[in-house]
């Protein structure tokens, strides 16, 4: 399978120590390079930064058509647009990204795509976690990762963790 992730769910999981999940989910991970400056952007430390520098499974690339990224960049931040443009590029079979401007431009550019949230919902349904609720937990509290309560709910009613009493 041909994934490639924007910022988001890179820096989301490392902050929960948790981007293992990334690898164990799909092997290898593409990042365009503009997402690779994001995360290693010396003036501004964030979490996984180290790791996409020496995490193997994590490659970075770059992207050959200027013009798509051009296009996507008047609506999109640069690491969402080079995201989905490298995404078209390989062909790549879905795109990790959270922001709902980008997920609407892959949308319209017939990209599969998933976040975070669909991310820890399809590891739970694999085994490799035990329960979403902690994780999902730690990324609002740790993270500093918006969710919104009627979606919080409905993922923990999807992976069967909440009481509709």
């Amino acid at each position: 399978m041909i994934v490639v992730s924007d910022t988001s769910p890179i820096n989301n999981l490392a902050a929960i120590n948790h981007l293992h999940l990334l690898n164990q989910l799909y092997g290898t991970v593409f990042i365009p390079e503009a997402v690779y400056r994001e995360l290693t952007d010396p003036n501004f430390s964030v979490a996984g930064a180290t790791e996409v520098q020496t995490f193997d499974w994590i490659q970075t690339c770059a992207v050959s058509d200027c013009t798509l990224v051009e296009a996507l960049s008047s609506e999109l931040d640069i690491g969402e647009a080079e995201a989905i443009a490298l995404a078209v590029e390989i062909q790549a079979d879905q795109v990790l990204i959270d922001e709902r401007r980008g997920r609407l431009v892959a949308s319209r550019l017939n990209l599969r795509y998933t976040g975070i949230l669909g991310i820890l919902v399809e590891a739970k349904s694999k085994g490799l976690i035990a329960e979403v609720r902690p994780l999902l937990d730690a990324l609002i509290n740790e993270a500093g990762f918006w969710v919104a309560e009627p979606l919080y709910n409905s993922v923990l009613q999807l992976v069967n963790e909440i009481n509709l009493a």
